[in-house]
């Protein structure tokens, strides 16, 4: 009898890596409770929250990337229901992501897999499906108020507005020491 049949490509409605992260931590804590109440209950498998999803989470983006322009390549796709800009917390300008919210399950599969990848403003922008969409998820969560990964990088990208925080500080630090001892 032949072995288990492996697939040679990812599934399109895959759930994201941070969807995945944040549900390890949900368990974790939960699994933590269900210890301390010494009860355990046969575990029912958790229906798939992405299953009928019809948001997407749209990353890379450049943040000069417009609503108008994210909106007509998304478009091609089908009616889209709402789209949400991805915001500085503090500067409450673009920083890099959206959500595309469409009417139907299928176009935002379409979405995925016509669009993902694909180069909007000279950048390749990825594409995850989202549970949905909820008030406050539009901020980004770096320390900087922008995303996580706008943080750390070490190289110069004109898109994401130079280089990284962290990066740019440092560097202005040292121009002004060294600038001081000229």
């Amino acid at each position: 009898m032949p072995g288990p049949v492996r697939n040679t490509i990812e599934r399109l409605d895959r759930p994201s890596a941070y969807y995945l992260g944040k549900n390890k931590r949900r368990k974790f804590n939960r699994d933590r409770d269900d210890r301390d109440d010494r009860e355990r209950t046969p575990e029912e498998p958790a229906e798939d929250p992405l299953k009928d999803a019809t948001t997407l989470y749209v990353g890379n983006l450049s943040f000069y990337t417009t609503e108008e322009q994210i909106h007509e390549l998304f478009a091609k796709c089908g009616e889209i229901k709402r789209l949400v800009m991805g915001l500085d917390r503090f500067n409450k300008t673009p920083c890099g992501f959206c959500f595309v919210e469409y009417y139907n399950h299928q176009d935002a599969l379409d979405c995925m897999k016509y669009i993902g990848g694909t180069k909007l403003d000279e950048r390749i922008i990825r594409t995850d499906l989202d549970p949905g969409f909820q008030e406050g998820r539009q901020y980004g969560r770096g320390k900087s108020g922008g995303q996580v990964r706008d943080e750390y990088r070490d190289e110069y990208d004109p898109g994401r507005g130079g280089y990284g925080r962290a990066i740019a500080e440092e560097r202005l630090k040292e121009e002004e020491e060294y600038g001081r001892g000229r």
